[in-house]
């Protein structure tokens, strides 16, 4: 590594730059883009420098992610496939070549989405990391195998270890070295006529004969049997040997010498390969008082106490994806479909007499209950007391059953339903208590008991698995094994301590190893990738991101910076999707696209430094950034209405007995740092509840109680998931606006003319579609061993209807023509139909009118399936009583586009809605009418509330990492603002805020 000054002179800015880079050089200092036109870009030309960090920011729909990921690493990535051998191209996707001039200058390219696409059950952030990789190694290599029964280490005896042994004895101690003379026999079993075994008579003389010779052709002179040696120069003597009993082969004999260790270290291995792994010393009696004595030793990795033979350990052996190291109860998933406990008992504070056990309390097995109480009577124990207040062993013997007194438990009853189970109604009933439980073979670890056994610094490595990233920080960094040892990690340490650094230099340190990657959010599962590249230490390489910031609260962002500046001095040139401001400012190099979205974007309104875009006035972003424009402050906030839903004993994952106000009719923002319990407590707690006792149901599987629900209708999630998974659905479908479109051209005097109804105008249903791409518009084509290939229909040619549809037309436009339209040019267009109007104009104001009507929900991104869903709930009229949930609703928003979203929501409060939602962007928080901020930490060291109240209030809280950034936006000065009628109050910190914990009674 070396220092290099750079210095790039491009036609809209001058930028000089100095960091570490390697001594590897690309042919060009910059990628040049000439001429890109892919989806909306204007053409555009434009260069990205080498070994630098370029942020791509503008304004949602403005052509970011065309050009970043659509045009530079599309073709990045086309170019690395086309230099494969055609033998490897046949097994990958063909690359089409993004519309554009020229791309010079270019890399091999890595794709990092914000985007979780992993559903592999197995999968977690070990192995997306690579960390259990060499974990599985360093168990492999230097674990300490324990006796699952006595505790005692399992090891094979080696020649070695046995030498230093007896030489560690009395010097000039006798012994002999023997192996046990085995001779081989035909393998029958004598048998009487009535079936019994027979004594066995040993071996036959011709045997015997047989294996004396076999044995002086291998070396061997004596035998030895009990205490006599039998000289084969001596035939007479071997007459004396009874080989119906124990006869040993006598290969040396020693005396304790400190000389004789090599010769002693030969006759063990000569031992071990003629004996069957097994060695023999006798210790002869002397005068010295020392008796005879035999030890035995052998070369199986077994207990030396209790002689149980265990596997050795190898890399194999920790893998639960391999059926040698896996469970094989579970088959390395850790859990199986059994009876689910909590669905069994849904309410802990009920007694056997209150029907706790949810089976038992239906009219058809109410007579078991009533056997179970009395065998519970004759047992003492009562059935008047809460399912949670009984003991361990009650409840396990009221489910195990006692079958001393004819009592066959819960289990007893789901294992006669079992039997019956080929009746529908059973299955039925049966389903209703099954569930994923921990698997009671490993206990939910995954493997097998022998891969368990093995231990490094005394934890096995299903325990390592469960720590924390920081907790396997710490335990690394002072991890000490054995001198011989050391020199085999050394590596595999250095490779582990890496890589968890790098997950916590990310902000992913709440994250435990075997967390699930299916369960991890986009954001999560992008820092990972992130990691993993960084471990990977890949150079020249261009690395293009989308948005690595988000689900990053404000403290945690700098350390993603650090690793993006690790990334490019590594010699990587590094490309981000992003509207972080401080991301944006820590970039060497910012590109801005704009100036709208759509067909109004595409265009390149700037390319330079951070401090030559606060000067632009082309640029938005810079207009934003230099404070020209801002999202202001609300001069008033919405009040709680006195209606409020309370939350209490929330303990789930790492949430620490919350109790929760949150005041209905406003805008509630959760905040926190990443693994602080958000989605735990808004997801896992307050929605499942909420659904839960809306439908009956008990919400102590979630909290210990819930009020105020009564003033809520209807709950809704507003998520990032897609609003389809079908070509065929699109905004126009979603919020019905396609319906009344096909009304008007079923209105048309052509169409009531050729006989078609507004059905024919649908591309869902057989009629006016075309039938042989069923209205998709494609025909996929399978390809055998190769991937499928989606190509244009060649009847329809992609407009998804017969001709005859496409004929009538409505002021010049068919149904084809009308679904290309953006949001924009649609309300344009249809400027005379309230009805459509109504429908789109709210796409419009939230920032989505560049989308076009009939685009595929499968390209929209989450963030604009969120808004889109979020559009369909502002058309509506009336939303008193509903409770929206949004999670990060500004992911993939622009400063501009954030201040839409604000405005949509205004509109939904002032309709009557609830909004309760889960962000870090500070312009949203400060815009909230209250705030709930967790922390302080993620993992275990968060689930706790910090501080609660306005805005103003938490920006005042010193424990709050929350209130310490929002205190800067507040006034720009990192002092929190005080309202008027707050300024006779002392200036001085404000004690930590607790409404959450000390609830207004209801």
């Amino acid at each position: 590594m070396r220092s290099k000054r750079v210095v790039w002179a491009f036609p809209l800015a001058t930028k000089e730059i100095t960091h570490a880079t390697t001594d590897i050089r690309p042919e060009q200092e910059s990628i040049r883009v000439r001429g890109a036109r892919v989806h909306n870009l204007k053409n555009i030309s434009v260069e990205i420098p080498h070994n630098a960090i370029t942020v791509v920011t503008g304004v949602s729909g403005s052509g970011k992610s065309s050009l970043a990921f659509d045009t530079i690493y599309a073709e990045g990535q086309r170019r690395y496939v086309e230099s494969l051998s055609a033998y490897a191209r046949q097994f990958l996707e063909r690359m089409e070549k993004p519309d554009v001039e020229e791309i010079s200058g270019i890399a091999p390219a890595v794709a990092i989405r914000q985007k979780n696409s992993t559903r592999n059950p197995r999968s977690n952030v070990a192995t997306a990391t690579e960390i259990y990789d060499y974990l599985r190694l360093l168990f492999a290599r230097c674990g300490q195998t324990l006796c699952i029964k006595c505790g005692a280490e399992v090891r094979r005896d080696s020649p070695d270890e046995i030498a230093t042994r007896i030489l560690s004895l009395a010097a000039g101690r006798r012994f002999y070295v023997l192996h046990q003379f085995r001779i081989a026999t035909s393998g029958a079993t004598a048998v009487s006529k009535r079936g019994a075994k027979k004594p066995d008579a040993g071996p036959s003389q011709e045997q015997v004969r047989q294996g004396l010779v076999d044995l002086q052709k291998r070396g061997f002179n004596r035998l030895y049997q009990a205490g006599r040696i039998h000289e084969f120069s001596s035939p007479e003597s071997l007459l004396d040997v009874e080989f119906s009993k124990p006869v040993y082969v006598l290969v040396d004999r020693l005396a304790v010498s400190p000389e004789s260790r090599a010769r002693l270290v030969d006759s063990i291995e000569v031992c071990y390969r003629e004996g069957q792994g097994e060695a023999i010393l006798e210790f002869i009696a002397d005068g010295a008082g020392n008796s005879a004595e035999r030890l035995t030793f052998n070369e199986r990795f077994e207990c030396k106490n209790d002689g149980i033979l265990y596997q050795e350990p190898e890399p194999r052996l920790f893998s639960f994806n391999n059926p040698y190291g896996a469970c094989s109860r579970c088959q390395g998933f850790g859990n199986t479909i059994d009876f689910d406990l909590n669905l069994v008992v849904p309410d802990p504070s009920k007694s056997l007499d209150d029907g706790a056990i949810e089976p038992w309390a239906k009219p058809r097995y109410r007579v078991l209950l009533q056997g179970a109480k009395k065998w519970a009577r004759g047992r003492g124990i009562p059935t008047n007391v809460p399912w949670r207040q009984l003991t361990a062993e009650q409840r396990r013997l009221i489910l195990d059953g006692d079958a001393e007194n004819d009592y066959e438990g819960v289990k007893g009853f789901f294992n006669w339903l079992e039997r019956k189970k080929y009746k529908l109604h059973v299955r039925v009933f049966l389903s209703r208590f099954r569930g994923y439980a921990t698997c009671p073979e490993c206990g939910g670890t995954r493997l097998r008991a022998e891969a368990r056994a093995v231990r490094v610094a005394g934890k096995p490595i299903t325990e390592v698995s469960k720590l924390t990233v920081k907790e396997a920080r710490a335990f690394f960094s002072t991890l000490q094994l054995s001198e011989g040892h050391m020199s085999i990690a050394d590596r595999i340490l250095e490779e582990i301590r890496t890589r968890l650094q790098f997950l916590d230099e990310v902000g992913l340190d709440y994250l435990t190893l075997d967390r699930l990657t299916s369960t991890l959010s986009g954001g999560e599962s992008q820092r990972i990738q992130l990691a993993t590249s960084l471990g990977s230490h890949l150079v020249g390489a261009l690395y293009v991101l989308d948005e690595p910031s988000i689900g990053l609260h404000p403290r945690d962002t700098q350390r993603l910076i650090d690793i993006l500046k690790s990334l490019r001095d590594l010699g990587n040139t590094v490309l981000v999707v992003e509207h972080d401001p401080d991301t944006i400012q820590a970039a060497d190099y910012v590109i801005d696209l704009g100036p709208g979205a759509g067909e109004l974007g595409g265009k390149l309104l700037f390319a330079g430094s951070y401090a030559a875009m606060l000067e632009e006035h082309k640029s938005l972003t810079g207009r934003y950034l230099s404070g020209e424009l801002r999202i202001p402050v609300p001069n008033l906030r919405h009040k709680p209405t006195g209606r409020f839903l309370r939350l209490y004993g929330a303990s789930l994952h790492n949430l620490q007995d919350l109790d929760l106000m949150i005041p209905l009719g406003t805008l509630t923002v959760v905040t926190g740092v990443s693994g602080s319990g958000k989605s735990t407590l808004v997801h896992d707690v307050l929605y499942k509840a909420l659904t839960t006792k809306r439908v009956g149901g008990s919400v102590k599987e979630f909290c210990e109680r819930l009020e105020g629900d009564a003033h809520v209708q209807e709950v809704v999630i507003v998520d990032q998931s897609p609003i389809g998974r079908t070509p065929r659905s699109n905004p126009a479908t979603y919020l019905k606006a396609f319906d009344a479109i096909r009304e008007v051209f079923a209105d048309t005097p052509d169409s009531k003319r050729r006989g078609y109804a507004a059905g024919h105008f649908s591309f869902n249903v057989p009629g006016g579609r075309c039938e042989t791409c069923q209205g998709d518009g494609t025909v996929t084509v399978e390809m055998q061993f190769l991937a499928d290939v989606e190509l244009v229909c060649e009847e329809c040619r992609g407009t998804r209807f017969k001709s005859g549809v496409l004929e009538v037309r409505y002021h010049g436009k068919n149904i084809h023509e009308v679904l290309q339209f953006t949001v924009r040019e649609a309300l344009a267009f249809f400027v005379n139909v309230p009805k459509i109007v109504s429908k789109l104009r709210v796409l419009n104001e939230i920032g989505l009118g560049y989308l076009r009507l009939g685009q595929s929900a499968t390209t929209l991104s989450g963030g604009e399936a969120q808004r889109l869903k979020l559009a369909a709930h502002l058309s509506r009229t009336d939303n008193e009583g509903i409770l929206y949930i949004l999670d990060e609703p500004t992911t993939g928003l622009h400063f501009d586009d954030i201040a839409k979203l604000l405005s949509a929501f205004r509109k939904l409060l002032e309709g009557g809605a609830s909004l309760l939602v889960i962000e870090h962007n500070l312009e949203v928080i400060k815009s909230a009418d209250w705030l709930i901020d967790m922390g302080p930490e993620g993992g275990d060291q968060g689930g706790k509330i910090i501080a609660t109240g306005t805005p103003e209030q938490v920006a005042r809280n010193t424990q709050s990492h929350t209130g310490h950034f929002l205190a800067r936006v507040l006034n720009g000065n990192g002092q929190a603002k005080r309202p008027a009628n707050e300024a006779s109050k002392s200036a001085g910190p404000a004690a930590p805020i607790s409404d959450g914990a000390k609830i207004p009674p209801a």
